[in-house]
């Protein structure tokens, strides 16, 4: 137990920053603006602190249950973090349109960020990387049906008809993501896997009296997973409690600054996406882009098509509606991101130029940001 704690100091010095932080949150609200932002950004650091252990973890759970089980873990965990970070959000009062820039900073980190890094660091050192291609068509087909239905569509459906459409979009997306992990998790799972080329044994046999050694590290690995699904449990469950501090503050310390409209959505996509990208990277250097796409797509994929369900859930709830349908600059980016992607990946194989026009796209969304667009 003494070793767990430890490993998990990260944790326990974020616990303490949350303890402090909701003690004392409405005398830092007292002592003015800067202060304000400077804790706000603490609290930042504090929650991709705690994102990154929930990475580990959910690294040492993919190790376990192999592909596509793992990435499954890792991207569900992120998702369910934004989900969270977006729900205690919105029951502040923030813009209608949080929800809908959330997820498309969200699909530009992924694909454009997330991707286009990895695929250009990957391919300077390994030249070209393979993967199966049937994964990235079947994503790139996912993320644009899923994109058009609930962020798109929604500008042409009449402001008196927008509840039917919101309850038919919860049904769309549930039933595309139930078809969907059925395929990946199911007959079609080798979609989503590729075999590489595995190191040869060792020929020394292993000796009669390694058994009780052999016994004890399996027993050592049954309980790292047990501790893993209980750091990770605790970990998103102390992000969330962060979130929900850190947004007042950041509100706050924003306020009047002029600063983007979209700079809060940017700050949730990148903390659900801070665990995915220290995975790919690693994943990329270590020549296993297969990790890669179905971390990069995967998450996009999954914020779309869980993140729209629940918001729009809440929306009927609370009877207030989001602003989902993406601006024409928005849905122009995501058409020239998407097909870049369609391209890029239908060779089963990236490089660095792929790697490169990708990355190129992130940094002009990153722009855009800056700019107020």
């Amino acid at each position: 137990m003494l070793s767990i704690f430890k490993l998990e100091y990260r944790l326990i010095i974020a616990l303490a920053i949350a303890a402090l932080a909701f003690l004392s949150e409405h005398t830092v609200l007292a002592q003015g603006q800067l202060v304000s932002l400077a804790v706000a950004v603490l609290l930042i650091a504090t929650i991709v602190q705690c994102s990154v252990r929930v990475a580990h973890h959910a690294e040492v759970l993919a190790a376990k249950v192999g592909e596509p089980y793992g990435t499954m873990i890792l991207t569900l965990s992120a998702v369910l973090v934004e989900v969270i970070i977006l729900a205690i959000m919105m029951t502040k009062d923030v813009s209608p349109t949080l929800v809908r820039d959330t997820i498309y900073s969200a699909v530009m980190l992924d694909i454009n960020g997330i991707l286009g890094l990895a695929a250009l660091l990957g391919g300077l050192k390994h030249g070209e990387q393979p993967y199966n291609d049937d994964s990235s068509k079947t994503y790139v087909v996912m993320i644009m049906t899923a994109m058009g239905i609930s962020m798109i569509v929604p500008e042409f459906i009449p402001d008196a008809k927008w509840h039917i459409y919101s309850a038919f979009t919860i049904v769309a997306m549930v039933v595309l993501y139930a078809v969907f992990l059925r395929m990946q998790v199911g007959a079609h799972s080798y979609f989503f896997s590729y075999s590489y080329p595995k190191a040869k044994r060792s020929a020394k046999a292993i000796a009669p009296d390694q058994t009780s050694d052999l016994a004890h590290e399996d027993s050592e690995e049954v309980e790292s997973v047990s501790v893993s699904v209980g750091v990770l449990i605790a970990g998103i469950v102390l992000i969330g409690f962060l979130a929900e501090i850190m947004s007042v503050l950041l509100d706050a310390g924003l306020e009047g600054t002029g600063a983007p409209p979209a700079l809060m959505a940017v700050v949730v996509a990148g903390i659900s996406a801070a665990p995915e990208i220290l995975t790919a990277l690693r994943a990329a250097l270590a020549n296993r882009m297969q990790s890669v796409v179905n971390i990069a797509m995967g998450a996009s994929l999954s914020t779309v098509i869980l993140t729209v369900p629940v918001m729009e859930g809440i929306a009927l709830y609370t009877g207030q509606p989001f602003i989902m349908a993406m601006t024409p600059l928005q849905t122009v980016m995501v058409a020239i991101t998407l097909i870049v992607a369609a391209i890029n990946l239908n060779d089963g194989e990236t490089n660095a130029i792929e790697g490169m026009t990708h990355f190129v796209l992130f940094a002009t969304f990153v722009m855009l940001t800056l700019i107020g667009l």
